[in-house]
């Protein structure tokens, strides 16, 4: 099988940590450059791997196919364009981009081109959000009538030097965790329609939004999405009330910690969430009321990537398709434009 000779642009956090370990394991892929600008770090873990020192060499380099455009927020637009320009296939962190008038530029040229443009929401593959969609679609808990998705941050104080700190609209919570979390909403429930949000700068002297409460509008429906950085004692990181019950799920998902950790992602284990994480499922089934701790779902960032090969390889559908992620962008645009406007914003 012909391997799709891949190229990452940053090796911070996300390429060290997710594109890198994923790839590498994956037989679809040969992963041939990272870009590290200031450090060395990926010879060290990738020996036979071409390392350069600019994003315009990454691209340069004619056999790679496929470029992870996973450098600052601020640069997505601008590297997307480059990479698409250079006639690659791009896969681009979240948030994809900042306004939707900068997405259906991106996507627009994709087409154009005709490459692949799609974005790591690797979420969608947690364990949990899996077991979540489980839930909902076997209506375990009838009809939903409330949903409330959180994730928990502390950091008491700003990190000197780092563009996650500057003071911009669009590198704050809302943007980084925000992306994950609506994603999720509108996998499970579609679109709504409209929104109301609390955007915050909680801590002192911060130059970013910290915190976030976004509700969705839906009908018969409550949805709640949740984060910050001043919350240091753990509250759950889902709660679904139904006409029938509830569901109620402590902690996230272990992926990122086993990357972090430096566990090859292969292996029936990989994923696994430990019985003492499951979640309680509150219900009642065949006449019975139930109250267990019920098995979460194996999480597998990995389906992205294979999805991706599919798509690259058999002209198979994108893994996160890039016009149904605009819908995203819209909403986080709509919740800056309400906590200016202090009222709801319809869409």
């Amino acid at each position: 099988m012909r391997k799709i000779k891949t190229g990452i642009a940053s090796f911070g956090m996300s390429g060290r940590v997710f594109h890198a370990p994923l790839l590498h394991a994956n037989p679809a892929f040969e992963l041939s450059a990272i870009c590290e600008r200031s450090k060395n770090e990926a010879s060290a873990l990738y020996p036979t791997i071409k390392t350069v020192n600019s994003f315009a060499e990454l691209i340069s380099i004619e056999e790679i196919e496929l470029i992870i455009v996973n450098t600052p927020d601020t640069t997505h637009y601008e590297f997307c364009k480059v990479a698409l320009l250079a006639n690659k296939h791009v896969v681009v962190e979240k948030p994809f981009v900042f306004t939707v008038k900068e997405g259906e530029e991106l996507i627009s040229l994709s087409k154009r081109q005709n490459k692949l443009l799609t974005i790591f929401q690797n979420r969608r593959w947690d364990g949990d959000f899996l077991t979540v969609q489980k839930i909902i679609n076997e209506t375990r808990l009838g009809r939903i009538v409330e949903f409330q998705s959180s994730m928990q941050r502390y950091r008491n104080f700003v990190v000197p030097n780092t563009w996650k700190e500057e003071a911009n609209r669009h590198v704050g919570l809302t943007y980084n965790l925000g992306s994950h979390l609506i994603d999720q909403a509108i996998v499970l429930f579609g679109m709504p329609s409209g929104i109301f949000a609390q955007i915050e700068k909680l801590r002192d002297n911060s130059q970013i939004d910290d915190y976030f409460q976004i509700q969705l509008m839906y009908p018969k429906l409550v949805v709640t999405l949740r984060a910050g950085y001043l919350m240091r004692e753990e509250t759950p990181r889902y709660t679904l009330h139904g006409t029938m019950g509830s569901y109620v799920k402590y902690g996230l998902d272990p992926q990122e910690e086993q990357l972090k950790n430096g566990t090859i992602p292969v292996g029936e284990n990989w994923g696994a969430n430990d019985e003492t994480k499951w979640g309680i499922l509150h219900t009642e089934e065949n006449g019975k009321i139930v109250r267990q701790s019920l098995k979460t779902e194996n999480g597998n960032y990995n389906e992205f990537y294979n999805q991706v090969a599919e798509c690259i390889l058999n002209d198979a559908k994108s893994p996160i398709d890039a016009t149904e992620n605009l819908k995203l962008i819209a909403i986080l645009e709509a919740a800056f434009l309400n906590h200016e406007q202090n009222r709801v914003i319809f869409l």
